[in-house]
């Protein structure tokens, strides 16, 4: 059984002090004895993705307890997209992440507890969670906090995807502030993640993928009674856990990951899970190229599922039909099973007993909905390190665009500049230096595409910045690298330059001559850095590309003892 590093000698000042703020709280000496679990909540009143944790951390606390282990409550902050983009342009979210991170390092590390317990809910806190559990390595396992439920309004379905969507639309004119409205009532019925395949659904699946959660844990509704039962059970499993000495490194390998990417494929689930599988892979000390697994495996894997908005099926749906657990099952002949998994043996074990109960919404791999990627890597000399499409179904659009730039420096720029009629059908729009560095955090420019969508106008969108994982609409090149304000080739673009775009050939390309290229770049001065004091400002300096996650860290940092 693996010694607890929680406990001190006796008789030494850690002891001592520690011993007399604990017994000022009610516990014992034989808790101190115990295994020292940190309960990861990021609960909060500022969003509906956060508001039912503080009931999850009661039963995960008292399963614990249950189990011989001593559970300690720890807060972190609790970003979530609908909320916290409302200053500074919606900066605030990616940095959000690493800040969780160290948040729990400061909390976790700095009272050497022995495990934890975290709560994943909106997009960022499960990838923070996860990159804070690959670089403390201690025992960890994700508890899924759960999808909202939704409504409907005229006898269809709405959701907060229909809002984000239709709020585009009536940017453009094409919808009533009364229609909006409506939606916005009637769209979110309860607790948890937006209900579409965002990014919060996407990465609680990723969790169960990479072996960090008990089987079968995602999707799940939030506040549901299975919810709760996983809850309890995880509880109970953690402090074995620390007993075994199982850790996330023993987890987090390079299968681990190729198995999330592939999962994530067989969805076309957020393109978003790239940095942050990155993130935990860098966090973890792993050395795999995660976005060079989603471009290899992207011919390979069939597409079988379309979860909402970009298909018919419903999150509740996928549930229903065994959710990640019945997907990876039905993937098995495609995945690495050796790979460990929380549960303390392999994918294999894991899987050995799984069904798929509606071969309808995960039909066979020789059956899928389609044969073509739904997430595609593209590069070329405008993204000569990658970019990414998210497809989805769409094939039967064109898959070439060509046409001349139109440069801004944040969606709302360019929003405008639709309303002044200055955008037109055929251009390529381009929004620059929003990059991890640029905007800082990457910038969203999801409104725009949604705005550009509404006003039915055929153009193409090329961004370092990010996009929502919630929908695909028209024909958007997200995530550049490297990004512009770092002298990458879309920092050189000038308002008329020819770019094309070409989705066969896996192409994205700036048409101006060697010569004019090398000459931009000679020119090319980078903008300045923030010199304020704010968290934008202190990530911006140390924030390093996406290659590696847009992590703050360059290499991971060495086991812990």
């Amino acid at each position: 059984m693996a010694k607890l590093r929680s406990n001190f000698e006796i008789g030494t000042s850690a002891w001592a002090v520690r011993r007399a703020q604990w017994r000022a709280l009610g516990l014992t000496d034989a808790d101190m004895e115990k295994p020292k679990i940190a309960v990861v909540n990021s609960s909060s009143e500022l969003a509906i993705c956060f508001s039912h944790l503080d009931g999850v951390a009661e039963v995960v606390k008292t399963a614990i307890q249950k189990a011989g282990g001593l559970p300690f409550e720890i807060r972190t902050t609790a970003p979530s997209d609908f909320i916290h983009t409302a200053g500074r342009r919606g900066t605030y979210i990616l940095p959000a992440r690493d800040l969780i991170v160290n948040d729990i390092e400061v909390q976790v590390e700095g009272a050497l507890l022995d495990g934890m317990i975290v709560l994943a809910s909106c997009d960022k806190t499960a990838p923070g969670q996860l990159m804070a559990a690959a670089r403390l390595n201690i025992p960890t396992i994700v508890v899924i906090c759960g999808y909202q439920p939704s409504g409907m309004l005229n006898n269809k379905h709405v959701d907060i995807e229909d809002v984000f969507l239709h709020a585009g639309y009536h940017v453009a004119g094409k919808l009533s502030l009364e229609e909006l409205t409506a939606m916005s009532e009637n769209a979110i019925k309860g607790p948890g993640v937006c209900s579409g395949m965002g990014t919060a659904n996407s990465m609680h699946i990723v969790c169960e993928a990479l072996g960090m959660t008990l089987p079968g844990a995602a999707p799940v509704l939030a506040n549901s009674p299975r919810m709760f039962d996983f809850a309890r059970r995880s509880g109970e499993r953690i402090v074995q856990m620390i007993w075994d000495d199982i850790r996330p490194r023993d987890i987090l390998t390079k299968s681990a990951f190729v198995n999330a990417a592939k999962v994530t494929l067989s969805l076309a689930a957020s393109i978003n899970t790239v940095k942050h599988l990155q993130g935990i892979a860098t966090e973890a000390g792993c050395d795999v190229d995660v976005l060079k697994a989603f471009e290899e495996n992207a011919e390979t894997i069939p597409f079988l599922t379309a979860v909402r908005p970009i298909g018919e099926t419903s999150i509740e749906g996928l549930e229903a039909a065994g959710g990640a657990h019945s997907l990876m099952k039905r993937l098995e002949p495609l995945l690495d099973t050796s790979a460990r998994t929380v549960s303390g043996g392999t994918l294999a074990d894991d899987l050995r007993d799984a069904t798929i109960p509606d071969e309808a919404t995960i039909p066979p791999l020789d059956q899928p909905l389609s044969h073509r990627p739904g997430i595609v890597v593209v590069r070329g000399t405008l993204a000569p390190d990658g970019a990414i499409i998210k497809m989805g179904l769409r094939y039967d659009r064109a898959l070439q665009f060509r046409g001349p730039s139109k440069v801004y420096s944040y969606a709302d720029q360019a929003i405008a500049a639709m309303k002044r009629g200055e955008i037109v059908s055929g251009d390529v729009i381009l929004l620059s230096g929003i990059g991890v560095r640029g905007a800082p955090g990457m910038g969203m420019a999801s409104r725009l595409v949604f705005a550009l969508e509404g006003a039915g106008l055929d153009v193409a969108v090329v961004t370092d910045g990010q996009l929502s994982g919630l929908v695909n609409k028209g024909l958007v090149v997200g995530e550049v690298t490297p990004e512009a304000v770092t002298g990458g080739p879309l920092g050189l673009v000038r308002e008329g330059d020819i770019i094309s775009i070409d989705i066969e050939t896996r192409k994205v390309d700036l048409e101006i001559s060697a010569d004019e290229f090398a000459r931009r770049r000679a020119a090319f001065t980078p903008p300045p850095e923030a010199t304020d004091h704010s968290w934008t400002s202190i990530y911006q300096r140390s924030v390093r590309p996406l290659s590696v996650g847009a992590t703050l860290v360059g290499e991971a940092p060495a086991d812990k003892p």
